[in-house]
């Protein structure tokens, strides 16, 4: 009787470590797709904001139908400017957000979300990063 209760114990205390270590993986994917719904969040933010931008008159502060000219100073985006010399590329807890592409009617934004593996704040360029084209009316992203 006293073999097979520690088996049982065995056995136990091996159930409950796999159901564990699922968990935490399962916590962890969870985790990461978050973080990807809040970059795509912000990327949506920072649309809204472009697009606002583009409709405003220049005497406003404004694009006067132009994007040509939009950077992120100024704009209602969280996060704090990394370079300050073009405000082209933005960071928050999120993710980096830069602009990597400039038109009259389209702006390109690439996103590294701050879950890759490969993440560096302040830099894109990471394996998992989002690419965003940001038109007068519409938002597509490309990856």
């Amino acid at each position: 009787m006293g073999q097979q209760q520690l088996l049982l114990v065995i056995l136990v205390t091996i159930i409950v470590g796999i159901a564990t270590v699922v968990a935490i993986n399962t916590f962890g994917s969870a985790a990461d797709s978050a973080n990807i719904d809040a970059v795509r969040q912000d990327v949506a933010s920072i649309a809204s904001s472009a697009q606002g931008y583009f409709m405003k008159p220049a005497m406003l502060g404004g694009g006067s139908r132009d994007f040509s000219n939009f950077t992120f100073d100024g704009v209602a985006v969280p996060g704090e400017i990394q370079d300050e010399g073009t405000d082209l590329i933005i960071s928050n807890e999120n993710g980096t957000y830069e602009i990597t592409s400039r038109s009259t009617d389209e702006i390109e934004i690439t996103a590294s979300p701050s879950s890759s593996v490969d993440y560096t704040p302040g830099e894109t360029g990471t394996d998992d990063d989002l690419v965003a084209t940001i038109e007068p009316n519409e938002l597509n992203f490309n990856s």
